[in-house]
């Protein structure tokens, strides 16, 4: 692996996020369900969403996990307006709803600031957790090393390096762990999403942009790869 040289990065990509997220907003990008011949065999997926981002951004993502057979699930608690310091007792509440309804383990996916949660979840309940697969997650290195931390710093009302619940965010859960990461990724810097080879079990990279993570096909077949592992 080369050596992290942890930045933002730079502006062109970030520009190309903007556009991408302005055909997002349009609905430009949330279509229907991509082929695939996985088979999911009915195995539980709980999407969480980015920062500033709700059920809405995952929705392709789940209709093409539905489509394989497996039971996507939202994380169901609005926006994501960052870490509170209630949120796994929230997310335990979610579970509690997906577990009553088909029991077994279930795979979080957690895209960008969702990941992070997704990953602490798992480290408070690993009896619940199948795997964490992160989608361009800054859960290693600087955390100030993309271009949402001080807006973030802005509305969760917190430092991004003291959230309201004590976690190591480097530290690997205790479940397979599948970090997803792109070096166009034009928000999160790619050395903070790929981690380090102690951090996490497996680091796929793909193509897309930060804003494609959940939509892009390369992203999607490296999600059911990490899937099926």
């Amino acid at each position: 692996m080369e050596p992290a040289a942890f930045s933002a990065p730079p502006l062109n990509l970030l520009l190309r996020e903007v556009r991408a997220l302005a055909d997002l907003r349009r609905g430009g990008r949330i279509g229907p369900a991509l082929r695939t011949d996985h088979d999911g065999q009915g195995h539980n997926v709980l999407v969480v969403p980015g920062f500033l981002a709700a059920d809405g951004s995952t929705v392709m993502l789940r209709r093409t996990l539905n489509a394989a057979n497996y039971r996507s699930h939202g994380w169901g608690l609005g926006r994501n307006f960052g870490i509170r310091g209630d949120i796994l007792y929230r997310i335990d509440q979610r579970m509690d709803e997906i577990q009553h309804v088909n029991a077994g383990p279930v795979t979080l996916i957690g895209w960008s600031l969702g990941g992070l949660i997704a990953r602490e979840y798992a480290k408070h309940a690993r009896d619940r957790i199948a795997r964490v697969i992160t989608l361009g997650t800054p859960f290693s290195g600087d955390l100030r090393a993309n271009h949402a931390w001080r807006i973030y710093e802005l509305i969760a009302g917190h430092r991004v390096d003291a959230p309201p619940l004590p976690v190591k965010l480097t530290e690997k859960p205790p479940v397979p762990t599948y970090a997803i990461w792109s070096r166009n990724d034009g928000v999160v810097d790619r050395h903070c999403a790929r981690g380090l080879p102690h951090e996490s079990d497996v680091a796929i990279e793909v193509g897309c942009g930060h804003m494609g993570f959940t939509t892009a096909p390369d992203s999607i077949a490296a999600i059911f790869r990490a899937l099926q592992a």
